[in-house]
């Protein structure tokens, strides 16, 4: 099959399209950065999502279109509406005028719950875009990734203290991108689907914070802070217009609600991981 893939090297984006080599899929891959991927045969081309005639021809005779495209970095001139929302809206334009039959969708877990975080408002408008299109769909709701938490509490280790938010305990059951990958392949064909996505462990944020400790041969410090101080330096940041507010509206969302996937894939285990990572340091 041949398969068109937009964001093709991010760290999801990656694992997807070495899944779809391996499996022996004809790959476009799409990103406003090219790479070269040792050991894959795919087609690469740079494309930007918010001009869509560098789009133009790209989705020609492909069958499926997968989209990883989001903005996860800050900015002060792009916003998530422009990537999210807008950059998929082309994407999925193109798809359409090149008779593409399924389109692939990578959103988040709550997309709907959260009107004022720009992260999470854009792409479900881009999932209703995508429900009414007239294209067959599959959407993925993941609840977050092993990298992106380790990410979070590394730094705050190091440091020897952790800090959470609010009082209220918040689960998560976040997945490895090679699971994710893997599913995401294996079904990119089913119709009219939406899965919301985890790993096979569930932690609250305490119990995370204490694997990272204990790998790190640390002792806990746990602190906790009022949910109020990120709204506060979210307000800060958006009269700063550096691109921080929609970061941290996210962060402050993500830190205070459940996230948890009812759709549990793949047999890796963050617990592990979280003792890899600190062993590989080693």
């Amino acid at each position: 099959m041949k398969v068109v893939l937009a964001g093709a090297f991010g760290k999801l984006g990656t694992d997807i399209l070495i899944e779809l080599c391996k499996q022996g899929h004809e790959v476009v891959a799409l990103d406003l950065v090219t790479k070269e991927l040792e050991g894959y045969t795919y087609t690469a081309k740079k494309i930007d999502v918010t001009k869509p005639e560098t789009l133009a021809g790209t989705m020609d005779g492909a069958e499926t279109v997968i989209s990883t495209v989001g903005l996860t970095g800050t900015s002060a001139t792009i916003t998530n509406y422009d990537i999210d929302l807008n950059g998929n809206i082309n994407l999925l334009a193109e798809a359409k005028k090149a008779g593409v039959k399924n389109f692939v969708y990578i959103s988040v877990i709550k997309a709907e719950s959260a009107p004022d975080v720009p992260m999470l408002h854009a792409k479900y408008l881009f999932e209703e875009e995508l429900k009414k299109s007239g294209l067959n769909y599959v959407i993925h709701r993941p609840t977050g990734y092993f990298y992106d938490i380790a990410k979070v509490f590394m730094p705050m280790i190091e440091k020897g203290e952790v800090t959470l938010l609010g009082k209220k305990a918040v689960s998560a059951n976040v997945i490895d991108t090679p699971d994710f990958a893997e599913f995401i392949v294996a079904h990119m064909t089913d119709e009219k689907k939406m899965y919301n996505i985890g790993g096979k462990e569930t932690y609250t944020y305490e119990e995370l914070a204490n694997l990272f400790f204990k790998a790190a041969g640390k002792e806990p410090v746990i602190k906790r802070a009022p949910e109020f101080l990120f709204s506060v330096l979210a307000f800060v940041n958006k009269l700063k217009k550096n691109g921080k507010e929609a970061i941290l509206k996210f962060s402050k969302w993500t830190l205070t609600n459940d996230l948890v996937g009812d759709t549990v894939v793949g047999e890796a285990s963050f617990k592990e991981y979280i003792e890899n990572r600190y062993n590989e340091g080693k």
